[in-house]
């Protein structure tokens, strides 16, 4: 075998930006999704929202807005020309940011730029801790931007105005829910940790508008689509940030909708599976010692 066969292969490096919260102790937000991404084969960047201590949940936090920093730092790669292939934007602190990261998507997305949209707000059925209504309304502009947006169903609820039901919904209710996300603006929509029809799943509706130049989503799936799993009875801060970095690693190596999303509840589950005896959740999964399963 010749040396240069052992190569990473590069032809399908793209340039990601991630819009999110850095979390100092814990395994969760751009800290467990950078070297997902990379590990998949892109080139990643990222422009925080905020420095935050730790998890919300430990009860004790300290958080250090940057929306001054993101002011002055868009404006200057705005003037060196810097682009991106895909932003995928996340916890959003003040009325201001999220007005500054709507309006840096909107710009990157007539220039070709895939948005991504994660709305986080809360789980089962209630907003996360430090949370307001404020946090609902700044998301429903988000969402109103993003080529792809993937809300948990507690933040799909909340989104909608949609009552919280701890057993879930029937297949009608939730593709009526997919519509009201998609109504808010979204081209295509995402629900995860949905329980439909007495199943736990993801639901999915792929918008008919989205663009099909190579390096933006496939739009060969049906519009409507529901990928069943076994729940594991183990609750882990940032599994939906890996679950999010997955997915749009395998969207921007060209696969469908459908078969990326299949990919993230597989690699979740075994990342869950592996590490479910840690004793402290809160921390999150240590990734980088279980890129093997990705």
């Amino acid at each position: 075998m010749h040396p240069e066969n052992d190569k990473p292969q590069t032809s399908n490096l793209k340039q990601i930006l991630l819009i999110n919260d850095v979390v100092g102790y814990s395994h969760v937000g751009m800290v467990a999704m950078l070297p997902i991404l990379t590990h998949l084969g892109h080139s990643t960047y990222n422009l925080p929202t905020a420095l935050v201590s730790n998890t919300l949940d430990y009860g004790r936090f300290n958080v250090l807005e940057t929306t001054d920093y993101m002011r002055g730092t868009i404006p200057v790669w705005r003037q060196l020309g810097f682009r991106f292939d895909a932003v995928c934007t996340g916890l959003m602190f003040s009325d201001e940011q999220a007005r500054l990261v709507a309006d840096y998507c909107t710009q990157l997305r007539r220039e070709g730029t895939t948005v991504f949209v994660d709305p986080i707000m809360g789980d089962g059925g209630r907003l996360y801790n430090g949370m307001s209504q404020r946090q609902v309304e700044l998301m429903r502009d988000m969402v109103g931007v993003a080529d792809l947006t993937f809300p948990n169903y507690t933040e799909a609820c909340y989104l909608t105005d949609t009552p919280y039901r701890p057993e879930g919904l029937s297949w009608g209710e939730a593709c009526t829910m997919l519509d009201g996300i998609a109504a808010l603006g979204a081209r295509s929509a995402l629900v995860t940790s949905a329980r439909v029809d007495g199943h736990s799943c993801v639901i999915g509706r792929l918008g008919a508008n989205l663009p099909t130049t190579d390096h933006r989503l496939p739009t060969t799936d049906h519009p409507y689509f529901r990928l069943d799993y076994d729940e594991i009875p183990v609750a882990f801060h940032g599994t939906g940030d890996i679950f999010s970095a997955v997915l749009i690693g395998h969207l921007m190596n060209g696969k469908s909708l459908k078969e990326s999303t299949q990919t993230a509840m597989t690699v979740v589950s075994n990342l869950i599976d592996r590490n479910r005896s840690l004793s402290d959740k809160c921390r999150g999964i240590p990734i980088e010692q279980c890129l093997d399963l990705l």
